[in-house]
């Protein structure tokens, strides 16, 4: 794979921000429908896979199964359908090898900003290259992102009193020293989200013991780690057939739960508090600790494989405490209620800190356009800046299932604009459409991001729908001249 800096003089077609699981099935989409086309992917960091080559937390795994969050294109082999991260990273780069893509990759370029000109009706990006320390100009007609939506280089990390005091270390999850012993130790995770759900019964192995401490409940949903009917289907039908198969039935199932969910949130508030009350027996205090003050899916619904979570807590190796932080000890937190917990590492799974585009400034025609000052259209597409799109998965379903779909409407877009000699096309933002928040969820890190999220419209085509099904008709099927959709040639914005 490339590792010299970039040094192509030529005009590339398409420029692809990010090698992670977006990027590689992006780069293969484009090589499929549309092979003429010159293109590169630029990578800041040293080695592909995206956040599953930088989350190396112990238990670092999916949250959705890998036969929605696998490429729609490359079956997804392994037994496990929740899958741990270096099965995932392994995934990705067999994609790369496999497809020639891995030879178009640019590890160590950190894209820190991009320029479009509408008289030459390219993008100039400027990019630094980490091992010489030098920055480098590179045009391209098209410039898509597909660098995640959260910071690499920082998490979301509260600071509380007194942690000089505490004996021990403080790890945050994102940068998990791998030296780190703490076996027969006493750890306390500090927050109840994906992250926090993944490592306890990972730690809980060799721990002492380890200790969920959340500010309040999380909804918690067992799903087997094998996929039975999936095991089936593929014991007895060719393996593209009933990895089609598994595919839908996944795609379906999820967006029927997600429906009744939000349709009759009580029914389905009882229905998994019942559920992990059955998991953890009928004395357990769920009411406390597993009953959320909010309706299924206002927030991410948390996935424990195998029960995993319940499992740890069944066998005294964890515990949750729902409870805040007063302050840091020597010996371990002081709670608000008065508690001590005791503790010789404290985790703190507290969240991720969003950054749109890498943090990249991206200007138009000399003027800035700040993510949060424009309208998505499509979920995939900024408003008023042309020749650009973004890589945005699902937040109720598997990232991979937008991501796939707007890829392929890319590559419609292009081969449309090759076929009627357009060299613009830009989504005008349209006066009579209300701006809505981007996410329509309460999490703690989508609420601390709405200075920084860009928004959705009131309508369509600038809804930015949480629904497969919908997400197909109206990207892979829906007409492209849609009138708000501007296209134009080279030398003035349309």
């Amino acid at each position: 794979m490339p590792t010299t800096a970039y040094s192509r003089p030529e005009l590339l077609d398409v420029l692809i921000v990010g090698a992670g699981l977006s990027g590689i099935g992006t780069a293969y989409w484009l090589q499929k429908h549309c092979p003429d086309k010159r293109y590169a992917i630029f990578e800041g960091r040293d080695a592909l896979g995206g956040t599953w080559d930088l989350f190396r937390y112990p238990g670092i795994r999916s949250d959705s199964d890998m036969y929605t969050l696998g490429y729609a294109f490359k079956p997804w082999a392994n037994p496990q359908a929740i899958a741990d991260g270096a099965s995932i990273r392994q995934h990705i780069e067999e994609t790369a090898r496999e497809n020639g893509i891995d030879q178009h990759i640019y590890f160590g370029h950190k894209v820190v900003g991009a320029a479009w000109s509408s008289g030459d009706a390219c993008w100039t990006v400027e990019i630094r290259h980490g091992a010489t320390d030098t920055q480098i100009a590179v045009r391209t007609r098209f410039l898509y992102m597909c660098s995640g939506y959260y910071s690499y280089e920082e998490a979301y990390r509260p600071q509380f009193a007194g942690e000089s005091e505490f004996g021990g270390p403080i790890i945050l999850p994102q940068f998990w020293p791998h030296e780190l012993d703490y076996a027969g130790k006493r750890v306390v995770v500090v927050g109840s989200g994906a992250t926090a759900m993944t490592l306890v019964p990972a730690l809980a192995r060799s721990a002492a013991h380890v200790t969920m401490l959340q500010r309040s409940p999380t909804y918690v949903v067992s799903l087997p780690g094998q996929d039975a009917v999936a095991l089936r289907l593929r014991r007895h039908l060719p393996e593209r057939v009933a990895y089609d198969l598994i595919r839908w039935k996944n795609v379906l199932q999820r967006i029927f739960l997600y429906w009744v969910a939000r349709a009759r949130p009580q029914m389905a508030k009882k229905q998994i508090v019942g559920l992990v009350t059955e998991a953890l027996g009928p004395d357990y205090d769920v009411a406390t600790h597993f009953t959320p003050r909010y309706n299924p899916w206002d927030q991410r619904v948390c996935l424990v494989p195998d029960g995993d979570l319940f499992v740890a807590i069944r066998a005294g190796k964890a515990s949750v405490v729902t409870d805040e932080i007063d302050r840091f000890t020597p010996d371990g937190l002081r709670l608000k209620s008065g508690q001590e917990l005791p503790a010789d590492v404290v985790v703190m799974a507290t969240g991720l800190t969003i950054k749109l585009f890498g943090g990249m400034q991206l200007t138009v025609d000399g003027k800035v356009c700040p993510p949060n000052e424009g309208m998505v259209y499509k979920g995939m597409m900024m408003s008023d800046v042309p020749n650009f799109a973004i890589a945005f998965g699902y937040t109720n379903a598997s990232w991979t299932l937008k991501t796939d779909l707007t890829a392929n409407y890319v590559c419609r877009l292009l081969r449309y604009m090759d076929r009627r000699g357009h060299a613009i096309v830009v989504p005008r933002r349209e006066a009579d459409v209300q701006p809505v928040p981007f996410l329509d969820f309460t999490s703690g890190y989508v609420q601390r991001a709405q200075q920084v999220l860009p928004q959705q419209g009131s309508r369509r085509p600038w809804q930015v729908y949480q629904n497969y099904l919908k997400d197909l008709l109206s990207i892979r099927y829906g007409r492209l001249a849609d009138g708000v959709l501007r296209f134009g040639p080279k030398g003035s914005m349309p």
